[in-house]
């Protein structure tokens, strides 16, 4: 059954990538060359991928255009990281140079807008009201997920609850929303697209815990380890780690999270003192909860494939190293 789901995730990411080649994000070649360069970068197409999946496991014989319909969310991805590596001062994204340090921070703002507006005028045109508005909620939500988390850059005090909220906005309502707009173009089971939103949301959350664990243990070459931390983020191994720690460690994690210029023995001391309250173990038992609270989810739904697919692309989630 794992290759089965296999080979089906890997035939459904090759459709997904020939629509993405064939559509045209503008008529304006400059606006192409910004966004053709993020959106070909090494993207994992997570998102399309989870609207695809769910619209199949409710009719698999769906329309071809959920293809198309799914590149909306990555767009929307595509925004968020433009925007991010603006407010971060980012030098690369996925081993290459950032678009900022190519075209500038103001073109790269722009573009950003424009995938917004662009997946906004792709939702539009299904001429859909659930679906236009689940979307233009989960933008709003991005919106303020992008505020929150400038606000809570260098934050020492942010809370276990804080920073949830913040990877609520940040990253697991799009993957809600993916899941939830494919079932809704697949069928009008009120249950089933509402079982597949939490699908969605819940493994978001686990997505990016897992994602800001693997900011200190990747062992992927090319992996920028240590980046959250060298930006001041304070991410949830660390906020475990402070509710643990003495106050002698506590005030080194401290020190450390402020230091401006992080070097690599900074680096090794900070995933020592992390690892003596055992934050990186605690760290994905919480991502594993999340993913059992998906997997209840995607229990609700009917036999398939497509279901089975969903429920890889879980498991996998805790096992992926970068």
């Amino acid at each position: 059954m794992v290759n089965e789901s296999l080979e089906l995730i890997k035939k459904e990411i090759i459709k997904i990538e020939e629509t993405l080649r064939t559509l045209q994000v503008s008529q304006h070649p400059f606006i192409n060359q910004v966004s053709e360069y993020v959106l070909f970068s090494g993207g994992k197409r997570v998102r399309p991928l989870l609207c695809v999946l769910s619209a199949k496991a409710l009719d698999p014989d769906i329309l071809s255009s959920i293809y198309e319909i799914s590149l909306l969310f990555e767009y929307l991805h595509v925004a968020t990281l433009l925007h991010d590596d603006v407010v971060d001062g980012a030098e690369f994204r996925r081993g290459r140079k950032a678009a900022r340090n190519l075209w500038g921070n103001q073109a790269t703002i722009l573009v950003g807008d424009y995938l917004y507006a662009k997946a906004l005028k792709m939702a539009s045109s299904l001429k859909d009201p659930d679906i236009m508005e689940i979307i233009t909620e989960t933008t709003l939500l991005m919106s303020e997920g992008e505020v929150l988390q400038l606000l809570h850059l260098d934050d020492t005090e942010l809370t276990e609850e804080d920073y949830y909220e913040v990877i609520y906005r940040k990253t697991a309502v799009l993957m809600g929303c993916a899941c939830k707009v494919g079932a809704l173009f697949a069928s009008k089971n009120s249950n089933f697209s509402q079982s597949l939103y939490h699908f969605g949301l819940n493994l978001g959350m686990a997505f990016q815990i897992i994602d800001d664990l693997l900011d200190y243990t990747s062992t992927e070459t090319g992996k920028d380890l240590g980046k959250d931390f060298k930006e001041g983020k304070v991410t949830l191994p660390v906020i475990l780690s402070l509710k643990e720690a003495d106050e002698r460690d506590k005030k080194e994690i401290l020190f450390l999270l402020k230091t401006k210029e992080i070097d690599k023995k900074d680096f090794q001391r900070i995933c020592e003192l992390l690892t003596k309250y055992q934050a990186f173990e605690k760290t994905l038992e919480k991502g594993k909860e999340f993913i059992s609270k998906a997997k209840e989810e995607l229990e609700k739904l009917p036999p398939s494939p497509y279901k089975e697919a969903l429920f890889f692309m879980a498991d996998y989630l805790l096992r992926r190293k970068k």
